[in-house]
């Protein structure tokens, strides 16, 4: 079992590493249509699990979404699976659940996708999303 640390999240991968190279890479070509980051850094994918025979894996993702009425709630994993599907053609099935707990927060976009939001919106989002929340609740 191997688990990624990224930014101040653990993402669960288990499996060969040469299929969890390439189902990663597929999940970095699948962007959330409303962020401009892809669902891997941005984060919301907690667990990707490969069982079974190289030659026909089952492969099981486990992801999550920004929020619970978010509008792509049922094309954003189609998006995931089928990119699974044609990194790894030879998998036997293909799993995407959609989880919420934990739910997702700006702390588990990983540290490439923190640096592509500082970019694009000119401030760390991650850091701002902190000190609201701190302001809000303490602690």
């Amino acid at each position: 079992m191997l688990y990624e640390e990224e930014g101040g999240a653990s993402i669960v991968l288990e499996g060969p590493k040469e299929l969890l190279d390439r189902i990663v890479e597929a999940l970095k070509e699948v962007y959330d249509p409303e962020i401009p980051v892809n669902v891997y850094d941005l984060g919301l994918i907690y667990e990707v699990r490969v069982e079974g025979p190289r030659e026909r894996p089952r492969i099981k993702v486990k992801m999550s979404l920004t929020a619970i009425g978010c509008p792509v709630s049922v094309a954003l994993p189609a998006y995931v699976e089928d990119a699974i599907r044609e990194a790894v053609p030879e998998a036997e099935d293909v799993e995407v659940e959609v989880v919420f707990d934990p739910p997702w927060t700006p702390e588990r976009v990983t540290p490439e996708g923190r640096e592509l939001l500082k970019t694009i919106y000119g401030y760390d989002v991650v850091e701002q999303w902190k000190r609201a929340a701190q302001q809000q609740y303490g602690g």
